[in-house]
């Protein structure tokens, strides 16, 4: 590719990110991260997710054994789907009520074990319990999106270091999948074929960028990604739900899963973290040709366990900037497998 400064375009929500190659050598004497302590208790007594243990609310968990789901005891939505008729009139002051159910899914009993550190079965019920929960939710007619994602390690603001995930129903859809929607359905319109079918096609050609893959998804770094380790997993056919996947998709899902994290976890050698979240179709009751599932991967590591890339100044004045390339992110996490 490019050895000098350049920008990249992202088809799916039409943005330009300014990529830097000779940036990679500056020196650093910026913000140093403390490094997560090793060692937490497979059972913390005073952990508000673990097994029997009383939460925040008052409401004292199930002595449960794999996956665990309850209603978020401080939601920033509420179920209230009559909330529609409230709304703002003037046009440079547009306001609505937003009604949503905001759920917890934890990982497992224990409190010691991320995503990339259980065993292979577990994740597989993770993934399970994702598709289960986005199929009940989608049934609702008042919910429009289902947004399940993770904020792994205190650096992305984890409430809680018991692993667990969140799942965000709404009534509309936000503005990340809305942009990817346009843009999908613009995309089949003219081309007769979904956008990231055709995207994985190229990047199959290439190699470069590929990180893993099986029978059923690759993982990638995006052409055009922002975050120095990002990664998405797209799905080999074009399914525009989790709950559209069949259980041997659920058990590939889980495997690729499985597969990155582990792998980031060996990129400094800590427990690494990120915030991921699924992007799947809008729950509107459409058939959705256009949509591809696929899950975002964004790392906020830049150079080691204690350095992390900032998004600031002409990044949110302008446009995002990165410095590493996403070849060369692409190259160490591959030669990282197993």
């Amino acid at each position: 590719m490019f050895d000098s400064p350049h920008r990249r375009y992202n088809p799916l929500t039409r943005e330009w990110v300014l990529v830097s190659p000779q940036r990679t050598q500056r020196p650093w004497r910026g913000q140093i991260e403390k490094t997560a302590q090793a060692g937490s208790p497979p059972y913390d007594p005073d952990c508000y997710l673990c097994p029997s243990n009383a939460r925040a609310g008052g409401v004292r968990n199930p002595d449960y054994d794999g996956t665990f789901v309850f209603d978020n005891d401080f939601p920033s939505l509420l179920p209230d789907p009559q909330a529609g008729e409230q709304r703002s009139t003037i046009e440079l002051l547009q306001a609505e009520a937003e009604p949503g159910i905001c759920r917890v899914i934890c990982f497992s009993p224990r409190h010691d074990l991320t995503l990339p550190e259980l065993a292979l079965p577990d994740v597989e019920r993770v993934i399970h319990t994702w598709a289960a929960q986005s199929r009940e939710l989608e049934a609702l007619d008042w919910i429009g999106y289902v947004q399940i994602f993770e904020n792994k390690g205190a650096i992305m603001g984890c409430s809680n270091p018991h692993p667990h995930s969140q799942l965000w129903a709404t009534r509309s859809v936000p503005n990340e999948p809305a942009k990817e929607l346009v843009s999908q359905r613009e995309y089949l319109a003219s081309h007769g074929t979904p956008l990231l079918m055709d995207y994985l096609l190229e990047e199959k050609r290439s190699g470069e960028r590929i990180v893993a893959e099986n029978k059923h998804f690759t993982a990638l770094v995006p052409f055009w990604a922002v975050w120095p380790f990002e990664v998405m997993i797209t799905a080999h056919r074009a399914i525009a739900r989790l709950a559209d996947l069949s259980l041997e998709e659920q058990a590939s899902l889980a495997a690729i899963f499985r597969d990155v994290t582990r792998r980031y976890d060996r990129v400094f050698e800590v427990s690494f973290p990120y915030s991921m979240g699924f992007h799947q179709a809008p729950a509107d009751g459409e058939p959705h040709d256009e949509w591809v599932l696929h899950a975002h991967f964004y790392p906020p590591l830049l150079r080691s366990a204690t350095v992390k890339k900032f998004m600031v100044g002409y990044e949110m004045l302008a446009m995002p900037q990165r410095d590493l390339t996403p070849e060369s992110a692409a190259v160490l996490l591959r030669e990282l497998g197993e």
